[in-house]
C-alpha cells in the first residue's frame, strides 16, 4: 500500500506540472494510470476495512452470526487471493502498456484465419481485464483473417497480463476451408513487448534505418487509402521491420513505429543476455517454430495445453472466448519457480 500511494503522489505531481497536456497521448496515459492506481488503493483499503469489521463481528457473543461470519470469511478470502495474484507482477516492465503482434504461419487462408481467432481471443481477454486496445497496423489475408496484426494494449499491468502469450501457438482442427474435411495443423507467432516510453540504452543511427511510406488500409478514419500516411521502419542491421498506420499523420505513425522498434531492440538485447546465461547453465533451447508455447486441439478431442507450464484445460471454447486467467497465472508462477526456470 505505501508503494502504491508513493506512486500515486508521483503521478499527481507529474499531472500538475506545467505543459502536462502538450503531449496528448502521454498525458492521457498518465491520467489513466493515476486512475488505475487510485482504484487499486481503494480496493485494498476497502478490503482492510471489511476485514476489521469481520473481526469485530466474530468477537461478538452468541451463535446467531456464525453463519454470516463464515460466509463473509469465504468471500473475503476469495477476494484476497485475487489480489495476492498481483504479487506475481514483479518483472521490470510488468506495469507497462504492451504491444501485441500476431503473425500467421505458412498455410494461407487457414493460417490467416487462425491469426484472426487469436486476435479475437486476446481482444476479449483485454476487455475482460478492463484494459484498452488499439490496432496499430494490419495486413489482411486475401480471403479471411490476417497475415499480421499489431495491437497497442493500455492499462495497468498490461504487459504482465500478456507476456505469457509470447511464442508459437499451434491449432489442430478440421478446417472449414477444406472440402474434404481433413484435419489441419496451423501455426501463428505471437510477439509481446512492453511499451517503453524512453529506451535510453538504444540509440538509432539514421543510416541504419530505411523508412517507407504507403497508403494505409483498415483503420485510420477518412484518410484511409487516400494519403501515404502509413509508415514502415526497417532496422537494416537486424532486419527488424515495424509498420504503423493507425494515425492519420505520417509523422505520428513514424514516431510510433520508431518507439516500437526501440522496444524490439531492447527486447532483443535482453533475450541475448538471457540466452547467454542459460547456455552457460546448459539450459538453453532455441525458440524455433517447433518449440510451441501452446497447443489448441479442437479435433479429434478438445484440449488447450501450455507446453512450458503443463497447464491444460478441455474447455477450449472458453479459452478462445478470452478466458486466459489460469494460463497467465500458471506462467507467472512458473517464471518464479527456481526449479522450472
Amino acid at each position: 500500500m505505501p508503494k502504491l500511494k508513493t506512486e500515486l503522489s508521483m503521478l499527481e505531481a507529474r499531472m500538475a506540472a506545467p505543459g502536462f497536456w502538450s503531449d496528448q497521448r502521454l498525458a492521457a496515459d498518465t491520467s489513466q494510470k493515476a486512475a488505475d492506481v487510485r482504484k487499486e488503493i481503494e480496493v485494498w483499503e476497502n478490503l482492510r476495512k471489511e476485514v476489521d469489521e469481520l473481526v469485530e463481528m466474530s468477537e461478538l457473543e452468541g451463535t446467531s452470526l456464525k453463519q454470516e461470519v463464515e460466509s463473509k470469511t469465504a468471500e473475503l478470502t476469495k477476494r484476497f487471493e485475487a489480489l495476492e495474484f498481483r504479487t506475481l507482477f514483479s518483472g521490470e516492465h510488468d506495469e507497462s502498456n504492451a504491444i501485441l503482434a500476431i503473425h500467421a504461419g505458412s498455410g494461407g487462408t487457414e493460417a490467416n484465419d487462425w491469426s484472426e481467432m487469436l486476435l479475437r481471443m486476446y481482444l476479449r481477454f483485454i476487455e475482460r481485464k478492463g484494459m484498452r486496445s488499439e490496432i496499430l497496423s494490419e495486413s489482411r489475408g486475401e480471403e479471411v483473417g490476417f497475415k499480421s496484426v499489431m495491437v497497442r494494449v493500455t492499462g495497468r499491468y498490461a504487459y504482465a497480463h500478456l507476456k505469457s502469450e509470447a511464442g508459437v501457438h499451434r491449432l489442430v482442427r478440421i478446417s472449414p476451408f477444406d472440402a474434404e474435411k481433413m484435419r489441419h495443423t496451423t501455426f501463428a507467432l505471437v510477439e509481446v513487448l512492453p511499451e517503453l516510453d524512453d529506451v535510453k540504452d538504444i540509440e538509432l543511427d539514421a543510416k541504419d534505418l530505411r523508412i517507407d511510406t504507403f497508403m494505409a488500409g483498415g483503420h485510420g478514419g477518412q484518410s484511409v487509402n487516400t494519403t501515404y500516411s502509413a509508415v514502415r521502419v526497417v532496422h537494416l542491421p537486424t532486419g527488424i521491420s515495424v509498420s504503423c498506420q493507425n494515425e492519420r499523420s505520417q509523422l505520428q505513425n513514424k514516431e510510433t513505429a520508431i518507439k516500437i522498434l526501440k522496444s524490439k531492440l531492447h527486447q532483443l538485447a535482453f533475450d541475448a543476455q538471457a540466452k547467454e546465461k542459460k547456455e552457460l547453465r546448459g539450459e538453453y533451447t532455441s525458440a524455433e517454430w517447433g518449440n510451441q508455447a501452446r497447443s489448441y486441439v479442437l479435433q479429434p478431442y478438445k484440449l488447450v495445453k501450455d507446453h512450458r507450464t503443463d497447464y491444460e484445460t478441455a474447455d477450449a471454447q472458453a479459452v478462445l472466448d478470452g478466458d486466459l486467467d489460469k494460463f497467465v497465472e500458471s506462467y507467472l508462477r512458473w517464471r518464479v519457480d527456481p526449479l522450472r526456470n
